[in-house]
């Protein structure tokens, strides 16, 4: 895996209001931490960050830091973003070891066309898009296949079904779903059988026929009476 180098400026005030002047000036509050080193607060460039994490790598890129004349291998976590823009509003780098195991979110690419949705009609609900794995930094996926062309309607591909990957073990639960097969909304509206649509046009039928005989009635009642007087 390709690490990115990225530099990062030291001695940033702390706070509210100085975090949010940093923004509107393009860099990032961070911090950076781990082993052997004490928490530093450092500012990032929003651009140079970005281009960071929007590598093939995504969010699980290695990043060697810059921090005044030392520089750190770490990866980001614990990213927030602005809620509305979506941009990086604050973010950790964990300093890493080449040769020590860490977890990652990796992301699941789903290959094939589902037998459940070629021929019986199906859509695929997407239920999880990632997994948590262990292994070394530079044996980190960028993303695991799930190959889910066998499927029926109604059948789910869980964590489990996932093909091993050298190197990686996967710690999310093996009965954790990430995609079923299931027929559409739409097609679980039933229309009326047509016994039922006769039944109520009969009944209908004999509703209004009933409505007239009362009518009926009610005329010739009414006719009666004014023959009396």
């Amino acid at each position: 895996m390709e690490q990115i180098t990225l530099r990062a400026e030291t001695g940033r005030e702390t706070g509210s209001a100085p975090s949010r002047r940093l923004r509107r000036e393009g860099g990032v509050p961070a911090v950076v931490y781990g082993r052997g080193i004490d928490p530093i607060t450092i500012a990032v460039d929003r651009r140079e960050l970005y281009a960071a994490l929007t590598t093939e790598a995504g969010l699980n890129a290695l990043i060697n830091l810059e921090v005044g004349k030392e520089q750190h291998l770490a990866v980001a976590r614990e990213i927030q973003r602005h809620p509305v823009r979506g941009e990086v509003t604050h973010l950790d780098f964990v300093k890493i070891s080449l040769d020590e195991a860490i977890e990652a979110e990796v992301a699941i690419e789903f290959i094939g066309t589902p037998i459940g949705v070629r021929e019986e009609g199906g859509i695929v609900d997407t239920v999880n898009t990632s997994v948590i794995v262990n292994a070394l930094p530079m044996a980190i996926p960028s993303s695991i296949p799930a190959m889910i062309e066998d499927l029926n309607i109604g059948d789910t591909y869980t964590v489990g079904m996932l093909e091993a990957v050298e190197g990686v073990e996967i710690v999310s639960d093996p009965d954790m779903p990430l995609a079923t097969i299931v027929i559409p909304a739409a097609l679980l509206v039933e229309e009326p059988e047509a016994e039922e649509l006769e039944g109520e046009l009969a009944e209908g039928e004999e509703g209004e026929a009933a409505e007239g005989a009362e009518e009926a009635a009610d005329a010739e009642a009414s006719g009666e009476g004014e023959d009396e007087a």
